[in-house]
């Protein structure tokens, strides 16, 4: 779930260098639609699955017109107050969403036993990591993937070129959604328990930032290199430390480090020292020109 997560983040984040601690709203947003269509409108769960997914990803649109006209920390701060918003928003609609006391969704395989259900879901989630990977695969070869990373390397330049950024930035964010959306409601469907304070948690968020991180945002492997590092280690210091608020401060720590001191990820570094310094590597204006052609 959370390498399909981090995958789905890079499509935005490794892409246009736009980093969004808000993405855990899409996911939030993606469980609770999924869920009360299952619950309020009894739709079969593989229908509710897609259509809550397409309804976050159309609100993603109209948020990412807005968000991206700012840059920098400022989109930041504007993915954050997403997150915020949406917890408000569903905390205060009881009537609908049951507020602070969550959101009970029945299991899509009841005739299943508890380890049968987890392996059902494993598979899922393998599916929805694939999806991803193949998506960002095919972005990166793309004349749109050239384009966003233009954006990444000089935006204004690329803009002055021709490229259409408030678009490809748009775009990019939706795609993004829409991935971590179907992760959300999957997670609905699994788990069962809706607690909003989780659901719509600026730290899913910040792990989806450190896994692409850690593993390289340039790669499309990076983000599962770094969702297998960083998942296992969340458990750990949860077990480790009890359930006060020290395995969050040891997740901050983690990401500081990493922006820090290794900010091009593991598999940055290790392709490089492969490579060579001999390798010559395509300039931001070269990519620039291409795209403008």
């Amino acid at each position: 779930m959370y390498a399909a997560m981090a995958t789905s983040w890079n499509l935005l984040g490794g892409f246009t260098g736009y980093v969004s601690l808000g993405h855990s709203a899409f996911f939030g947003l993606g469980a609770y639609g999924t869920g009360l269509l299952v619950t309020r409108l009894e739709v079969p769960w593989a229908v509710a699955l897609p259509v809550a997914a397409l309804l976050v990803t159309v609100f993603a649109v109209g948020v990412g017109v807005a968000a991206v006209r700012v840059r920098g920390a400022s989109f930041v701060i504007v993915s954050i107050a997403l997150v915020s918003m949406m917890n408000l928003v569903v905390q205060g609609w009881r009537s609908l969403t049951g507020g602070s006391t969550g959101l009970q969704v029945p299991s899509p395989f009841p005739g299943l036993h508890r380890g049968q259900t987890h392996m059902v879901f494993f598979y899922l989630f393998l599916v929805l990591l694939g999806l991803a990977l193949l998506s960002w695969w095919y972005v990166s070869r793309s004349r749109f993937g050239a384009g966003l990373r233009a954006i990444r390397e000089d935006e204004d330049k690329a803009e002055s070129l021709g490229v259409p950024t408030a678009a490809y930035k748009v775009v990019a964010f939706a795609l993004s959604a829409l991935f971590v959306a179907l992760a959300g409601g999957l997670y609905a469907l699994w788990f069962g328990s809706l607690d909003p304070i989780f659901m719509f948690s600026i730290l899913i968020g910040s792990y989806m930032v450190l896994m692409s991180l850690l593993g390289g945002v340039r790669h499309v492997y990076g983000p599962l290199l770094g969702a297998l590092i960083v998942a296992p280690a969340g458990e750990y210091f949860l077990i480790a430390l009890g359930e006060t608020q020290v395995h969050l401060a040891a997740t901050g720590v983690l990401l500081i480090l990493v922006v820090l001191f290794m900010p091009e990820g593991i598999l940055s570094r290790l392709t490089r020292k492969r490579a060579g310094p001999s390798i010559p590597e395509e300039s931001a204006g070269q990519r620039l020109e291409g795209v403008a052609r």
